[in-house]
């Protein structure tokens, strides 16, 4: 049983607390039924409709348009993103797209653009997705080539393609970047709502991965779009980006907390149980310090993700920093967590349909997406670099 005592932390309100009882609840009584990997897109659609019909989907839209919070609550997010990991990869999954695939109509989108696209996705009734990463533009987002040219006052056609997009083949909308040349580099990004309907788009190839989830790449054929279905201004398509990802990137880290928590708990169920030289596994010294940098490696990674989580819901305007700090501690301390879980596992932590075995497949993937190890540290390094000339230049200011 994972200790829940973490939500005793002064991160977290009441409504926290009982936000986390709803989602352990419905994992426990619905999850295992419904990820069945046999037919990846089938489970996921069940999910979203499962985690709508539980009321679970409204954390990813506003109030406004049918959600729990006035604006997205980061730390919701991710207590929901922590506790579906927790019990599945593919719940986490189906969870995580509702919110990401819409959180930048969240931040950006028109009145209209809102009350058509979040409402049915808080229901779980309608399926989104994020569209950024392109086959030769994925860390590097200022290298994007999809195009948006104006075709009439009030339309622009889409021509390029989109890969690694996750719910791929099966979203009923998709947020879609593209290049319409206001200035040059990320400043001349826009990002536009495009129906899956659209004339022109297609599922150019699903891909396959190591753990099993909804992906493809994306063709788009002069899609016509209104430019009524653009977030924000013209040339906002990259600050819309980051705003998103400032919001998501702790999320993803809360999925990577999730399966961390789990490898603990089978590990200690494991060395408690497991004889070994007429004693449990556990009484082993070398037993005992891998469990206890687990443990260690598990809180440093809650206090990471909810002290971002918990800065942005203050107000703060940008959390790049401390989401950077949130995903890469998270994901690389949760890979080790899982490692060492395999390891005193033994052969069986190896052997096929075991949950050990299925979160080392599950966990690798999240030191990659919505931004690599590398790049969070080139994001932190930065921002140090960035906030110590500051201070110099106050100091110098002062004398």
């Amino acid at each position: 049983m994972t200790d829940k005592s973490f939500l005793d932390w002064p991160f977290f309100e009441d409504h926290h607390r009982r936000f986390a009882g709803e989602v352990e609840a419905f994992a426990r009584e619905r999850v295992a039924g419904l990820a069945d990997h046999h037919d990846v897109d089938g489970s996921c659609r069940a999910l979203v409709a499962a985690l709508g019909e539980a009321g679970l989907l409204k954390a990813a839209v506003p109030a406004a348009f049918g959600g729990l919070h006035e604006r997205l609550d980061v730390r919701s997010l991710c207590i929901a993103r922590e506790t579906l990991a927790r019990h599945h990869g593919l719940a986490d999954f189906a969870f995580a797209m509702q919110g990401l695939g819409t959180g930048s109509i969240s931040l950006a989108g028109s009145g209209e653009i809102k009350a058509r696209y979040l409402p049915p996705v808080g229901r779980g009734e309608k399926i989104a997705a994020f569209a950024l990463s392109e086959p030769e533009a994925g860390s590097d987002v200022a290298a994007l080539a999809t195009v948006a040219e104006p075709d009439g006052p009030d339309h622009v056609r889409i021509t390029g393609e989109k890969t690694w997009i996750s719910n791929g083949g099966i979203a009923d909308h998709y947020v879609v970047f593209a290049r319409t040349g206001e200035a040059p580099g990320a400043r001349g990004l826009s990002a536009f709502v495009v129906d899956a309907e659209a004339a022109g788009f297609s599922v150019k190839e699903r891909i396959e991965t190591t753990a099993p989830h909804p992906l493809a790449t994306l063709a788009f054929d002069g899609v016509r779009v209104p430019v009524a279905a653009r977030l924000g201004k013209g040339g906002d398509g990259f600050k819309v980006a980051m705003a998103t990802l400032d919001i998501f990137r702790s999320t993803v880290g809360a999925a990577a907390l999730g399966f961390a928590r789990r490898a603990l708990d089978e590990t200690l169920e494991h060395t408690t149980t497991r004889q070994l030289f007429g004693a449990p596994l556990a009484d082993l010294q070398m037993t005992q310090a891998s469990v206890a940098e687990m443990v260690a490696d598990v809180d440093a990674a809650a206090l990471l993700v909810y002290r971002a989580a918990w800065t942005k819901d203050m107000g703060a305007a940008r959390v790049t920093r401390e989401a950077a700090l949130a995903k890469m501690v998270a994901t690389e301390n949760a890979q080790k967590v899982v490692d060492r879980a395999v390891q005193l596992h033994g052969g069986h932590g190896v052997r096929t349909g075991t949950k050990v075995e299925e979160l080392y497949r599950d966990v690798r993937a999240l030191r990659i997406y919505e931004g690599a190890t590398e790049i969070q540290k080139v994001v932190i390094a930065r921002q140090a670099v960035a906030d110590h000339a500051a201070r110099r230049s106050a100091a110098a200011a002062a004398e």
